[in-house]
């Protein structure tokens, strides 16, 4: 029953977020998934969650999977090339691949229903419930931003940018570390800001990988928290639209007919005045979706839960979340209030999800509650007392980066109250045998 309102709530929700997008004249995430089956989408989500699928598969059937997916592909290459090429690539963005994922995916819940029964037919559901809620977040996620753009005309910009003073303006600091050193820094830190979703199902696959044995998934994985945080995210860019540096004072959008949006151009040559901030107005094109940000919440999920990994993945882990910092403030994408919000963010919702799957604690409680707290205070801050952080960056700033920490010690100290204490058994003693005669 559970699952069946889960269900339902979520379907809801699409309809609903459908019905918002053609009311803007584009069409929503069902019409988007539906579209996938015939023309060419984004490859990589697909495949992505089509992985995430076959990990309830054994190794054998996860073969023909991947198979059937590249043959059904390469058939429909054949007959959109055979059709008319120029119009595929107009309608399809270019890709041509990624059909055959959905499509198998989808035969894969048609099995599920017809073939399987009991504890295997709801293992086989799941593994393709898990893979679609990928791809499905991915088209929510994108509706999302097209619903801020529209709906929010204006963005507080300048209240973020002044109350970025305190943090000494790292947006424009690391935006001119990574000019000096282009193309090298640029060309890399692209593909870690491109492929931040290829990461995260690495590190998820690593968790998955012993469903298929033990026919059941693990009570807590990497995609809960990736989905959980790409849902919740976007209602926070209704709250608090902001479009990010490189848009509100730099080179980054020009509206129709060519006008130029940005305050000033001056990122990241010169960081902005102190001025007293107001609200701008802004296109209907450029997505408010800085505030928290959410890479950086992705960035520290995928840190965290390649803490028990390997060492490569270990190191992947930590690779990954200083270049996804760096490339949100090298390419203008974000202040550096964001990320201080983004890593309060994400490891609320961490501990949260955690909470839900051992138990709500006192300690869990607790940490869900403040990290709440601070995530609150710093939207409110940023609001409210911009002028003050920044005529006073030798106070704010500490206290920002401290609030931060907190949030950070308090998860690291829960995560490790809640660690398995193993206690080495005692080995009994051997008795001497008595002497005989």
């Amino acid at each position: 029953m559970l699952w069946v309102a889960a269900g339902v709530v979520a379907l809801g929700f699409l309809i609903a977020l459908e019905i918002t997008a053609r009311r803007y004249g584009q069409p929503g995430p069902i019409a988007n998934q539906v579209k996938a089956l015939i023309l060419a989408p984004k490859p990589g989500p697909l495949y992505c969650g089509m992985a995430l699928m076959t990990m309830v598969l054994p190794w054998r059937q996860r073969f023909i999977a991947v198979g059937a997916a590249i043959g059904i592909d390469l058939v429909f290459l054949l007959v959109r090339w055979a059709v008319d090429a120029k119009m595929d690539a107009e309608m399809t963005d270019g890709h041509s691949f990624g059909t055959g994922a959905l499509w198998v995916m989808l035969g894969c819940a048609v099995i599920a229903v017809t073939r399987r029964t009991g504890r295997e037919r709801v293992l086989l559901l799941k593994g393709v419930g898990l893979g679609l809620l990928l791809v499905a977040g991915r088209k929510v996620g994108d509706t999302w931003l097209l619903i801020t753009s529209k709906t929010r005309p204006a963005v507080l910009d300048q209240y973020v940018a002044t109350a970025d003073h305190a943090l000494g303006n790292p947006s424009w600091l690391v935006g001119r570390m990574v000019k000096a050193t282009s193309p090298i820094s640029a060309n890399l830190l692209h593909l870690v800001y491109g492929q931040l979703a290829v990461a995260a199902v690495v590190v998820a696959l690593y968790q998955l990988r012993n469903v298929a044995v033990e026919r059941r998934f693990p009570s807590h994985h990497l995609v809960r928290t990736f989905l959980v945080i790409g849902l919740l995210g976007p209602s926070i860019y209704m709250i608090f639209p902001v479009v990010g540096p490189v848009f509100a004072y730099g080179p980054g959008a020009s509206g129709t007919g060519g006008v130029h949006w940005a305050m000033a151009n001056l990122w990241p040559d010169a960081p902005p005045p102190i001025n007293t901030p107001h609200q701008m107005p802004y296109d209907e094109i450029t997505p408010r979706n800085c505030m928290p940000s959410l890479h950086t919440a992705w960035a520290v999920a995928i840190f965290v839960h390649s803490r028990r990994a390997p060492w490569v993945l270990r190191f992947a882990g930590t690779f990954w979340l200083i270049a996804t910092l760096a490339a949100t403030l090298g390419f203008g994408y974000h202040y550096g209030v964001d990320l201080v919000a983004g890593v309060v963010f994400a490891l609320t919702i961490e501990a949260a999800l955690r909470s839900l799957d051992r138990g709500w604690d006192r300690p869990g409680i607790q940490l869900v509650i403040y990290g709440a707290t601070v995530f609150a205070a710093l939207l409110v801050s940023y609001r409210c007392l911009p002028m003050e952080m920044a005529r006073n960056p030798g106070i704010f700033g500490p206290l920002l980066i401290l609030a931060m920490t907190s949030v950070v010690y308090g998860y690291a100290r829960t995560a490790k109250l809640r660690e398995p204490t193993v206690t080495p058994t005692r080995q009994p003693e051997l008795q001497p045998e008595p002497l005989s005669g």
